[in-house]
């Protein structure tokens, strides 16, 4: 049968599984987009960058951002003290 002898019947049900889909799709979009659940997401994403796959912590990373930390305080400390 040619997509042009279809019966109403038939059109009428690929257009509810169409919209049934879409729903899911919309439904699945909107679940994506909330903050609470992106947050959720980058979160898990910084904490995945200082683990190994063993689920160790990455103790040179963990250094890293201290280091930087502590540089970053020390400067504006200075900084304060020369202006002020």
């Amino acid at each position: 049968m040619s997509p042009d002898a279809r019966t109403p019947d038939e059109i009428s049900a690929d257009i509810a599984k169409v919209r049934n889909r879409l729903a899911g799709t919309i439904d699945q979009l909107a679940y994506r987009a909330k903050p609470k659940t992106i947050m959720s997401r980058q979160l898990s994403a910084l904490q995945a960058s200082f683990r190994t796959d063993d689920g160790s912590l990455r103790t040179d990373r963990v250094l890293m951002v201290a280091g930087t930390v502590v540089g970053v305080v020390a400067a504006i400390f200075a900084i304060r003290k020369l202006v002020g």
